[in-house]
């Protein structure tokens, strides 16, 4: 062990690897929060923004390369959706892979990823190749939004540890706005080619990654890499006290059982993941993924729709309409980060469902006559759906072990795009019908389960360490 690794008031020499384990988890707890923190955020932060921004940009390029390539209905849909499903693949993917590389590598691998797909897909000239494209570009995608969290909530105290994760995780949608904004500006005037070769300029973000970004000393040494976590985390103490000015203090004694170490392939996989306690934290956090998104995809992709078709909106008047909606939504969810550690996870998400689920109820049984009440009633839902479902980012990695942390995210991911995919199609097929009001107690419905399982099944975790949480 070098001498920095030793000599930072860490108080007795760990004497095994569980007691090495336990104790990084306890010197991160004597960690106040500072600039290192929000620089290791900020970084992470603006891969995730982009990753937003690239999810977005097809939407934006589908009315030229309609009219380019001469599209049919079934080739606009696939090239929608194909992302998706990448993104789907690509949660439950990079889980298991960030588990068994490390969170950083796989981070920095999505980003170059993405980016360079967005090279490729400017150089692409039917929809074949981009719809290929475009798919290894949803795994990328999808890939790196539940690590990033798993590695943001790794490096933070238990102490507002709900509102420091989520002001990070408040870059996704601002990314989306982003996006949102530069294709609708970019596209007219260049073409959708320049929109995606300007949108692989952030790979270069990959070598910031790896440069700057150290790995989780949690997962260092739940992997037996004990000097290296021990060096990581003597770098980072160093750094703090460097930033702060003053000496840390001495972490709270741990035990040697405290914190299971990986031992055999047997640990940490799929097979762990549903059993034992962690059977029925895998399931309500996948159920509460898939209603919380469902529904809230199941609302905002018909929204525009349903004021133009329903109410005889121009086009500009419904996009105005639906993005009042979103930015309702975006409230919502600073005000859950804002209130996160006080209130608890389990009571926001529970809350914020059944809010939702009220709000659609009403709107689809007495208020679905006018589009100001549509207005009002979706926007009043978005607040509470947006704020349980950014809930969720801070809540899944703290319902799993090191050792499976980041796989445990991605099963929310996986369910996340589930729904996404799902909600807007059952919306479409009820509306078909001409039953709005019934489109709107659906989503109710749905909303309500997610409720009835945060509120039956689900654990609160809020103010825990980690290793208490999951052992």
């Amino acid at each position: 062990m070098t001498t920095e690794a030793s000599d930072l008031r860490t108080g007795p020499e760990p004497t095994g690897p569980a007691g090495i384990a336990a104790s990084i988890g306890a010197r991160f707890e004597r960690l106040p929060l500072c600039r290192w923190h929000v620089t290791v955020r900020l970084i992470v932060g603006v891969v995730t923004f982009f990753e937003a921004f690239d999810q977005l940009l097809i939407a934006y390029a589908l009315p030229e390369l309609r009219t380019e390539w001469h599209l049919d209905t079934g080739h606009t849909t696939a090239l929608m959706t194909i992302g998706s499903i990448g993104m789907l693949i690509g949660a439950v993917l990079s889980g298991r892979l960030a588990d068994r590389f490390g969170r950083v590598k796989v981070i920095a691998a999505c980003i170059a990823v993405s980016s360079l797909c967005n090279l490729a897909l400017t150089m692409c000239s039917s929809p074949e190749p981009f719809m290929a494209v475009r798919f290894v570009q949803g795994l990328a995608i999808g890939g790196e939004v539940p690590v990033a969290a798993t590695f943001i909530a790794e490096i933070t105290r238990a102490h507002q540890r709900g509102r420091f994760v989520l002001l990070y995780e408040l870059v996704f949608p601002a990314g989306l706005t982003a996006g949102a904004l530069l294709a609708a500006w970019l596209v007219p005037l260049l073409g959708w080619r320049w929109m995606f070769g300007l949108a692989a300029i952030p790979g270069v973000l990959c070598y910031v990654v790896l440069k700057y970004v150290p790995e989780s000393p949690r997962w260092l040494a739940e992997h037996g890499r004990h000097e290296e976590a021990l060096r990581t985390m003597a770098a980072i103490e160093t750094r703090v006290e460097q930033i702060t000015g003053r000496p840390l203090p001495q972490p709270e004694p741990v035990e040697e059982t405290a914190a299971p170490v990986l031992t055999d392939k047997g640990k940490g996989g799929l097979r762990e993941l549903l059993s034992g306690r962690y059977r029925k934290r895998t399931l309500v956090i996948g159920m509460l993924w898939f209603t919380g998104y469902f529904a809230n995809y199941g609302i905002t992709s018909w929204l525009p729709t349903i004021y133009d078709s329903r109410f005889g909106l121009d086009l500009s008047t419904a996009l105005l309409y639906s993005t009042v909606t979103s930015c309702a939504g975006l409230l919502g969810c600073l005000v859950v980060a804002l209130t996160v550690d006080k209130v608890g996870r389990r009571k926001v998400i529970a809350a914020c469902m059944t809010g939702a689920a009220v709000c659609l109820a009403l709107l689809g049984l007495f208020s679905g006559g006018s589009a100001n009440a549509v207005l009002v009633w979706t926007s009043l839902a978005a607040v509470f759906l947006f704020g349980s479902n950014i809930c969720l980012y801070v809540y899944s990695p703290e319902l799993f072990p090191t050792r499976m942390r980041a796989l445990g995210s991605s099963v929310g991911g996986a369910m996340n795009r589930l729904g996404i995919i799902l909600g807007p199609i059952v919306v479409g097929a009820i509306y078909a019908g001409g039953a709005m009001g019934t489109v709107f107690v659906t989503l109710a419905a749905v909303a309500m389960i997610g409720a009835v399982t945060a509120g039956v099944g689900a654990e609160e975790t809020s103010g825990r360490k980690l290793e208490e949480i999951a052992p």
